[in-house]
């Protein structure tokens, strides 16, 4: 009898791994099985079973996904709006919180108050992408009065409209200048007007969309389901983005933003880009009482300021760094702010002199001279009015704002 319990025993366990052996290998085969029989080596292959699976385009039910064919303005719109959503074991749906969290106060409370039952169907009733469109207009992603029909053919430049103003509303938009030379490199692109052609370096520069090897962008051309996928992948997803390439020996540089981002800027001139360079250490003058980023340093009293200036309500003005240096590449600009509290100046000395000395050289001592008669005279609460003056060949302009102690030095190259 044990010998035979032992036998039976020792096939139980082999079947069971016989078993889970074959199971495995109907997994495996049944995972590696494509979705759709026409997509197999296509470029965006993976990208299209990873973004079907999340439910944000269907196939067909003849097996095919059709990755040529055009996309609606419809479709695309709700493929947008379902690309910042969460798909549940259920089926259910939920905004996905890092988008939310990307968008305005203001954006935040439309989603919550007036799309609070909004499940993320086609509509029932009437058509089937209202709702779909009706948020994203209400978010700003899109101006709908801009579309006489949403059955009609994306092309590239509604895309790239579309794309532009979504960054706009969830993250920042890119230095123009930088953009626009991006552009420019393709030949078809004086075939889309002005404004499209700001939508399309913005999608550039940010690695979304990009051109063809002919050379040309594709400007009137439609966009077919699996470039939309793709675009949509990159637009939702930074990891996905297209690499930038940038050239210091053309100033161009890649500065950080606030929460942990990255911008190009391309800098006007030489003397910009060094003073960027002062920047960067002088910040280190006042330890971890700064931030800076793109080509502002903030600089703070102390660690508990800076705690409640960056943790402050979006679209609070009550609290403030107490001074700032910054530069303005598009105007070609450079500028400090000083909000003249007790000990503003003296924490703050070392930085404005290095910052001084970089940009004017020669003229530093005379631009530190007035810098602190001025200050000293706006802290003390004296009569100071608003006022320009010529050091070396820049205009300095002075904006005092008595009622807040606050003075504004705007420098620019005399032209």
């Amino acid at each position: 009898m044990k010998r035979f319990a032992l036998i039976a025993v020792v096939i139980t366990v082999f079947w069971a791994a016989f078993s889970g052996s074959l199971a495995n290998e109907q997994a495996i085969a049944a995972s590696s099985t494509p979705l759709f029989k026409d997509i197999k080596g296509h470029w965006a292959e993976k990208t299209i079973n990873d973004m079907v699976k999340q439910g944000i385009l269907d196939g067909y039910p003849d097996g095919t996904f059709r990755p040529q064919e055009p996309v609606k303005v419809d479709q695309f719109i709700k493929m947008l709006i379902l690309s910042y959503t969460d798909l549940h074991q259920n089926g259910s749906r939920s905004w996905n919180i890092p988008f939310l969290q990307s968008l305005s106060e203001e954006n935040q409370a439309i989603l919550k108050q007036d799309y609070r039952y909004f499940d993320f169907k086609p509509s029932t009733v009437g058509y089937w992408a209202k709702q779909f469109i009706d948020v994203a207009s209400d978010l700003h992603f899109l101006n709908k009065s801009r579309y006489n029909d949403f059955q009609a053919d994306m092309t590239r430049e509604n895309v790239a409209e579309i794309v532009y103003y979504t960054l706009q509303e969830t993250e920042f938009l890119e230095d123009g200048l930088f953009g626009q030379k991006m552009a420019q490199a393709y030949g078809d692109l004086m075939g889309a007007t002005e404004r499209e052609q700001k939508f399309i370096a913005e999608t550039l520069v940010k690695g979304i969309m990009q051109g063809y090897p002919n050379g040309f962008f594709g400007v009137g051309d439609t966009v077919t389901r699996a470039e939309s996928l793709v675009i949509l992948n990159r637009l939702t997803d930074k990891s996905k983005r297209l690499a930038v390439p940038v050239s210091p020996e053309k100033l161009e540089r890649v500065v950080p933003t606030a929460g942990g981002g990255k911008k190009i800027i391309i800098f006007p001139d030489k003397r910009m880009w060094d003073a960027y360079e002062a920047l960067l250490v002088a910040g280190q003058l006042r330890g971890s009482n700064h931030d800076f980023y793109e080509t502002t340093l903030r600089l703070f009293k102390d660690q508990s300021e800076k705690d409640s200036v960056m943790n402050r309500p979006s679209g609070s003005a009550a609290l403030n760094e107490e001074a700032a240096v910054w530069l303005d590449p598009q105007y070609n600009t450079y500028g400090i702010t000083m909000r003249l509290r007790e000990g503003t100046l003296a924490r703050n000395k070392e930085v404005v002199e290095q910052f001084a000395n970089q940009l004017f050289g020669y003229n530093a001592s005379t631009f530190k001279e007035l810098f602190n008669d001025l200050s000293k005279r706006v802290e003390s609460g004296a009569k100071v009015a608003s006022q320009q003056k010529l050091i070396g060949t820049d205009n300095v302009s002075i904006q005092v704002d008595a009622a807040t102690k606050t003075v504004i030095f705007s420098i620019a190259t005399k032209k």
